[in-house]
């Protein structure tokens, strides 16, 4: 049978709502598959919405066979990125296809297409548009419940990307660590040397305006500071930070946020977890109405086994210096009490052992792992 490959209006929200649904669909019946929020994914498709689109380029194809949907791909060239890095790179990203290598071929030859008419010479993948986006295939862990902030696939993807002559260009490991009956105190005596030495305060909030208010703009300098020489991070616009303010801030449960700051009030470190809405997401099928919303709350707010490391940040001057031994010094009291039994690390990169090493303290287990692929188009 014949396949398609049809270009989707990125300003049609019939279309692009087809687009979202489709990845969804695809894993009706997997346990493991955690649904994106519809609208959401809409938003950041759409060039009206996602602010990313003032330095990205991108187009968004549905493949067909026998008049039936079995594929997609978002072809997304940051220009920011390709400036930072002299690269010419066509990132691709929202990938979804059965298991059919003629469908995968024609997604693939079609973005890739796309992309060397504008000057790409290479392809790299699953990405999004920033890194608050998706990104990494999963190649290890397919019977573990995924989280609202990674990217869930089949094990039969990565066999294609391979197949096309794709080759590994990172990789991130997850981790799952128990959470213990009291804070370590290995964490409590490092947290009081580094607060005593660089005179840092933790800060908590019970007002989500007054967080905002106060240091929703340094959080996301922050972010940009910290992250900067991450693999592929796209530094955040000040159109995107006044977004992202505006759409995240707003949902935080506060006794699961800890803020540390120096003598002069300055930001110096952020930790960000949620409770999971893996399930929640699960029950509500990536809609809101009718009742997505309150398994939403309900999650948020009731009994919950499973808390998500969504953010962690530190001033690069302040790494490696203890800083992350007070903020679980602060968050794991609240973790404790709130009867949270695991927390999920989400992805790190696997050569950052910096980061790993946090967790050194704490029982845990790797149960995912996700790459990036890359090949000249």
């Amino acid at each position: 049978m014949a396949i398609t490959i049809q270009p989707i209006n990125q300003t049609s929200n019939k279309e692009l709502r087809r687009y979202v649904k489709f990845g969804i669909d695809m894993y009706k019946g997997n346990d493991c598959f955690v649904p994106p929020l519809i609208f959401d994914e809409i938003d950041t498709l759409n060039p009206d919405k996602n602010p990313a689109f003032e330095f990205c380029e991108a187009q968004s194809f549905m493949a067909y066979k026998d008049s039936k949907p079995v594929g997609r791909i978002t072809a997304i060239i940051n220009n920011v990125v390709n400036e930072r890095t002299a690269e010419k790179t066509l990132r691709f990203g929202f990938l979804d296809f059965i298991d059919d290598a003629e469908v995968v071929d024609a997604l693939f030859e079609t973005a890739e297409n796309w992309g060397r008419q504008r000057g790409m010479t290479s392809m790299v993948g699953p990405m999004g548009f920033s890194d608050l986006d998706h990104e990494g295939m999963l190649t290890d862990g397919f019977d573990e419940l995924g989280t609202m902030a990674t990217i869930y696939n089949y094990s039969y993807y990565p066999a294609h990307m391979q197949r096309m002559g794709f080759e590994k260009d990172a990789e991130w490991v997850e981790y799952q660590m128990t959470i213990p009956d009291a804070v370590p105190d290995k964490y409590l005596r490092i947290a009081d040397i580094v607060q005593k030495k660089y005179n840092l305060r933790v800060l908590k909030f019970n007002n989500r305006k007054l967080l905002k208010e106060k240091y929703g703009q340094a959080l996301f300098d922050l972010i940009n500071e910290a992250y900067d020489e991450l693999y592929g991070y796209s530094p955040l616009s000040q159109k995107q930070i006044d977004h992202y303010i505006g759409m995240y801030l707003g949902i935080l449960r506060l006794d699961c946020v800890c803020v540390i700051v120096d003598g002069d009030d300055r930001l110096v470190g952020v930790g960000i977890s949620l409770p999971s809405l893996s399930r929640a997401l699960q029950k509500g099928k990536g809609r809101l109405f009718p009742w997505g919303w309150w398994h939403l709350i309900k999650a948020l707010k009731s009994k919950n086994d499973i808390v998500d490391l969504m953010l962690i940040a530190v001033k690069p001057e302040y790494q490696n210096k203890g800083v992350n031994a007070l903020l679980f010094a602060d968050l794991l009291p609240t973790y404790i009490k709130n009867g949270y039994k695991w927390a999920e690390s989400n992805p790190e990169l696997e050569g950052n052992a910096s980061v790993q090493l946090q967790w050194q303290y704490f029982e845990r287990r790797q149960h995912r792992r996700r790459q990036a692929f890359r090949k000249k188009i």
